[in-house]
């Protein structure tokens, strides 16, 4: 009987045929992803009971609310209390301040806070690091230290009774972070790009509207979601500059459910909230790959 001969290896040593690497059976496959898939579904219940409670009790009664666990299904289902939240919330007038005095802070905050930032990190100029260190200081201070000085100014200067001091304190508050955020995303970009744009002859403005601020435009979306959220959520400002009726944003307009010795209307106040929460977070939905691109971009150094 013939036999087949091993031939030797190139270090002297006799070699073995491959072995086909092992396969794991489907069910022990689905059995190790069973921790993940328990992971997911806790995160997913955090995430959604909040919202899913909030809906539901959105359409109870005040005494069903009251008598009944807040996490029972409601005994009637009180649709209307969204019409009266539309109503008694004034939403219609709270929702059109909240973007008058959003849209135009964003656009000056993401404007001036791309090019500081573009200045502070791209161009080298004496005492850029001072400066930017005093830049960063203003994320220090707690904005209920500087509210009764901002009052007497607006008054003494006369543009109270508007949403013009709104705007002002929320793009003054909101640059701090920002210049820090978007030096942080031009950090990331190789210097070679802004060399080579010098060498063809582009001045600085046209190096930076044309390449920089293209390049950071995730970084851009991620500033404008963080400072929108921060200025929509807003309620001491917009107290005290804009508490008039007809200028109530809407976290001031939410007080208005509020009625007389502290009672409260649960069903269209949380109504209100439904509201207001599900445009805010069809704005994230849809911004969201955005978002997670331009954390991840000013997260390394290219």
């Amino acid at each position: 009987m013939a036999t087949t001969a091993l031939a030797p290896s190139p270090a002297g040593t006799t070699s073995r045929p491959s072995q086909p690497p092992r396969r794991t059976s489907p069910l022990l496959r689905t059995i190790g992803r069973i921790p993940s898939f328990i992971v997911i579904a806790v995160l997913i219940l955090i995430t959604a009971y909040p919202l899913l409670w909030m809906f539901l009790n959105s359409l109870k009664s005040k005494s069903d609310f009251l008598n009944n666990p807040s996490w029972a299904l409601p005994e009637v289902w009180m649709w209307e209390n969204y019409a009266r939240a539309w109503e008694v919330g004034n939403l219609a007038t709270t929702i059109t301040n909240s973007l008058l005095a959003t849209v135009p802070s964003l656009v000056l905050i993401v404007t001036l806070g791309t090019a500081a930032g573009f200045a502070l990190e791209v161009m080298v100029w004496k005492g850029r690091g001072g400066v930017m260190l005093y830049v960063l200081a203003g994320i220090m201070i707690p904005g209920q230290m500087i509210l009764l000085p901002l009052f007497t100014m607006f008054f003494n200067v006369g543009l109270t009774g508007s949403l013009v001091p709104l705007v002002i304190i929320y793009t003054a508050t909101g640059l701090p972070l920002t210049v820090f955020m978007m030096a942080t995303f031009f950090r990331a970009i190789p210097r070679e790009i802004f060399e080579a744009a010098t060498i063809d002859g582009a001045s600085m403005l046209r190096a930076f509207a044309l390449i920089g601020f293209p390049m950071v435009r995730n970084g851009v979306f991620t500033v404008a979601i963080v400072q929108f959220f921060l200025i929509w959520n807003d309620l001491i400002m917009a107290l005290v500059f804009a508490g008039r009726r007809d200028l109530n944003t809407i976290q001031v307009g939410l007080l208005n459910f509020s009625g007389e010795y502290g009672a409260i209307d649960y069903g269209p106040l949380f109504a209100a909230i439904c509201i207001t929460v599900g445009g805010i977070l069809l704005i994230y939905l849809f911004l969201n790959q955005r978002i997670m691109k331009g954390l991840a971009a000013g997260a390394v150094k290219g």
